[in-house]
């Protein structure tokens, strides 16, 4: 689009390893396509306070392997409310921006399609958390790099389990979402995973142990989503101390580790990717769309559909992690 000259660039929400690859991406193709380019800092609260720099290229040097975020993130209430986001627009029109890249989660890019729709504003938003539970893409940023991290950390707490044949519970990151420890699950040889999919359909532990769970083993490790549902490693810890007294039992909450740490060759080039897609697509007249990644081809993603639709598990997954913990 010929009217766009000047593109913000945020990221808000948890942060995920990655998301300076993706500031880096889009800074750099804007400029290669003749865009001026503003940084804005911490998030919506920086959109509505003008906590914006502009960026060149040398602010941008030497930041794709950096974890976190340069541009920060932050909370902010103010922008939930029509007043809040009118003085956004307001900050927007002040600095020059005519479009925004969102670098965020689900909620970010729920303020997005919000704030798109309130002022007409063009908007594409990158896919930027660790629990990929974004509808539309096969990955998220940032997920790779967590799951990565989970793995390192259940190799080495299996050499405390194997060494005092104790039951591990592990909880991870995800939400609502079970990617993280379903498949840190499988990537680490855990014997199982209990997740807020199936939460409410079965008794994942009951059905675990009922199994012939540690029939044939010393130690065992069972990676548990965080989420409400399953009510979270000590929950779960808590009633096989009741329940099945016979196991000694520890628990592990891996917590803000796995959202830090330099970023996975993966989650580098799918940042880059999409940053290059992101400001392509503004060229082309885009708007309101998530940046997404389907069998390595980069799609658009409606934000409705993103934000809206719930992302499934792969049920060959679940049963291929049944079979390999006999």
């Amino acid at each position: 689009m010929a009217t766009i000259k000047c593109i913000g660039v945020l990221t808000s929400g948890g942060d995920a390893p990655g998301m300076n690859a993706a500031i880096r991406s889009v800074t750099r193709t804007a400029i290669y396509h003749g865009i001026r380019v503003k940084g804005i800092y911490r998030g919506y609260k920086g959109l509505i306070t003008g906590e914006i720099e502009d960026f060149e290229t040398q602010h941008v040097s030497n930041i794709v392997q950096r974890g976190g975020t340069i541009l920060k993130t932050a909370r902010c209430p103010e922008f939930c409310t029509p007043e809040g986001r009118a003085l956004a627009y307001e900050t927007m029109r002040t600095h020059g921006i005519d479009a925004l890249v969102v670098i965020g989660g689900d909620g970010s890019l729920s303020g997005a399609r919000e704030f798109a729709e309130e002022f007409d504003i063009p908007i594409v938003g990158l896919p930027g958390t660790i629990d990929n539970d974004l509808y539309g893409t096969d990955l998220t940023i940032g997920y790779d790099t967590a799951l990565n991290t989970i793995v390192s950390a259940v190799d080495k707490i299996r050499d405390t389990a194997s060494s005092h044949d104790r039951l591990f519970f592990v909880e991870v990151m995800g939400r609502e979402a079970g990617f993280l420890a379903l498949n840190g699950a499988i990537a680490s040889g855990a014997e199982a995973a209990i997740i807020p999919e199936f939460a409410f359909e079965k008794d994942q532990l009951a059905e675990t142990i009922e199994n012939g769970f540690r029939k044939t083993k010393n130690s065992s490790i069972v990676l548990v989503s965080e989420s409400e549902s399953t009510g979270g490693a000590m929950k779960v810890a808590e009633r096989v101390e009741k329940e099945y007294p016979q196991f000694d039992v520890r628990v592990v909450i891996l917590g803000h580790i796995q959202r830090g740490g330099s970023p996975s060759a993966q989650d580098r080039i799918i940042a880059s990717r999409m940053g290059v897609a992101a400001i392509e697509a503004l060229l082309e007249g885009q708007r309101n769309v998530m940046i997404g990644i389907v069998n390595d081809a980069l799609v658009y993603v409606p934000f409705s559909k993103a934000i809206k639709k719930n992302k499934p598990i792969d049920t060959d997954l679940v049963e291929a992690l049944r079979i390999l913990s006999i």
